[in-house]
């Protein structure tokens, strides 16, 4: 799940963090016209979830900022899925590409 990581925080309670800045397709990120902060990685999140994984939607909620996303919620599994497909996007340039243009042509607005 690299650069992402699933800590519990207390007792049943989980969150998936990424350090804004930390990946491999920050450059690529700036040069597409986005910051690569925690608010643009959230936007990231919500847009896998309603594009590839609908069967996430509402198990977890959202609390980005700047410097970092997170994700956190009592449903472990669910959290987990969402860390590997961002894994995916924050390790392959070609991956992240095409989900900004996806979203683009969607009329998606990431919140960055």
């Amino acid at each position: 799940m690299t650069p992402l990581k699933l800590i519990e925080t207390s007792p049943g309670a989980f969150s998936l963090l990424l350090d804004a800045g930390t990946t491999q397709v920050d450059e690529l990120v700036e040069q597409l016209g986005h910051d690569p902060n925690g608010y643009f990685w959230a936007g990231v999140a919500r847009f896998l979830v309603s594009t590839e994984a609908s069967t996430l939607e509402g198990r977890f909620s959202y609390d980005p900022e700047a410097g970092m996303f997170c994700a956190y919620g009592n449903d472990r599994t669910a959290l987990q899925e969402l860390g590997a497909l961002m894994s995916a996007v924050a390790r392959d340039g070609d991956r992240m590409r095409k989900l900004v243009l996806s979203a683009k042509a969607a009329g998606f607005e990431f919140d960055d």
